[in-house]
């Protein structure tokens, strides 16, 4: 602590990484942390000198809030929520990794952005968080503004965290076969515990929550809290986070419009029937002979996809047809046959290298129930119809095993 401490004025007179610092900060409650003390809350740069000004009375480091605020110097503990959703304008998804080993926290920090990139997601970033784990952002923008008539930006945290739970339960399984793999291949780990006992963990938000600003200082390491490139991850060393050789990189990504919808929905019908499975949702998947699924059996959701997709949505539409289908067990040559066939139909083919890579991930993760009936992805890329089965069923999986279950009665 002492080093960060003496090596801080000297690192953010540097008008770069106070730039970006300020730059980050705007519309986010930003705190200054002095040694093991925090400033006072709330606070907020209206100018750049403002950080500098608490860096001359001893800061070390600043943090940041995940939630964008109309004005940030209006928050108090004694505001109702209606008064908190009105002055919020947004959140950020942050994902933030920390492990007991840093080589950890970087193996599951690449299954996470792969999970995000099969999710449809491509725009994040990703910084070291100075010691021994990693955040990465997925901006507010890459939201849908609702969902089901509900504001994102009124439920925070719940919303950020159905996500972080989800993310966890999607990529646990290989984690635990990749730290698996490293720590008996790496004899500097010392303890060899169970990979399941070692794993990440994604800290769940709070209202409120901080985490420290990218280029910020970490008092323990005097490391700073610098960008890292996507594909750059597992290359990432240490050393590059030396406050001397700190090249400033955005870590804002731009991101597409609804980019992250898919990612939110899946969440969301994940975590619903978590805290309460329903009878459909609770019998596991593996409960016909696919002897008896045809393919005159899809629901009419599933068919129209088949048909070809004819505007926006083709990744999406990729995403569904694959969970579709692993779910009911096809057999993979099954699966990659039906989606060539049906990548030429659509109005413009996905590059077939996309598509194998899509198809390789869901190989080697946990099988994913497609989107609900019920979800706006359907009506989105224009495939929506239904019929009597479809209101009983909610999920076209569950739609087949009852119309193969009926073909096994008789």
């Amino acid at each position: 602590m002492e080093k960060a401490k003496k090596i801080a004025p000297a690192y953010y007179s540097r008008k770069d990484v106070l730039s970006y610092i300020y730059k980050f900060a705007q519309n986010r409650e930003t705190i200054p942390r002095y040694g093991e003390d925090f400033g006072k809350r709330p606070d907020y740069p209206q100018y750049e000198t403002d950080l500098f000004y608490h860096v001359k009375n001893g800061a070390t480091s600043f943090h940041v809030s995940e939630e964008l605020w109309h004005n940030p110097l209006q928050i108090n503990t004694d505001m109702h929520q209606n008064e908190i959703n009105e002055l919020r304008k947004g959140w950020d998804l942050l994902i933030d990794i920390d492990s007991k080993y840093f080589e950890y926290s970087r193996i599951a920090a690449s299954l996470i952005v792969r999970a995000l990139e099969f999710h449809g997601i491509k725009n994040v970033g990703i910084k070291f968080s100075g010691s021994r784990g990693l955040h990465i952002i997925i901006p507010c923008n890459a939201f849908p503004q609702e969902v089901s008539g509900i504001k994102t930006k009124d439920m925070f945290p719940e919303w950020a965290r159905a996500i972080s739970l989800y993310l966890t339960d999607f990529i646990k399984e290989q984690l635990i076969n990749e730290i698996g793999k490293f720590s008996y291949k790496k004899s500097y780990i010392k303890d060899f515990e169970a990979p399941k006992e070692v794993m990440p963990d994604i800290v769940l938000v709070a209202p409120r929550h901080l985490f420290r600003a990218p280029y910020s200082l970490h008092e323990k390491t005097a490391l700073a809290s610098i960008v890292i490139d996507k594909d750059k991850i597992e290359s990432f060393d240490i050393k590059d986070a030396d406050p001397l050789k700190v090249k400033i990189k955005e870590f804002y990504p731009q991101a597409e419009k609804d980019e992250a919808k898919l990612l939110l929905e899946q969440a969301l019908d994940w975590h619903k029937f978590q805290k309460k499975p329903s009878k459909e949702y609770s019998q596991p998947i593996e409960v016909v002979d696919n002897k008896y699924i045809t393919e005159e059996m899809f629901p009419p959701v599933i068919k129209n996809i088949l048909k070809g997709v004819k505007q926006d949505g083709r990744k999406r539409a990729l995403f569904i047809l694959i969970s579709f289908f692993n779910s009911l067990n096809f057999s993979y040559d099954y699966l990659e046959k039906t989606i060539a066939e049906w990548n030429k139909k659509n109005y413009k083919p996905l590059k077939e290298g996309y598509i194998k890579t899509q198809v390789e991930w869901s190989r080697k993760n946990k099988k994913l129930l497609p989107p609900n009936f019920d979800s706006d992805y359907y009506k989105a890329i224009g495939v929506y119809e239904t019929d009597d089965l479809t209101e009983k069923t909610r999920n076209p999986v569950t739609y087949v095993l009852a119309k193969a279950r009926a073909r096994m009665k008789k």
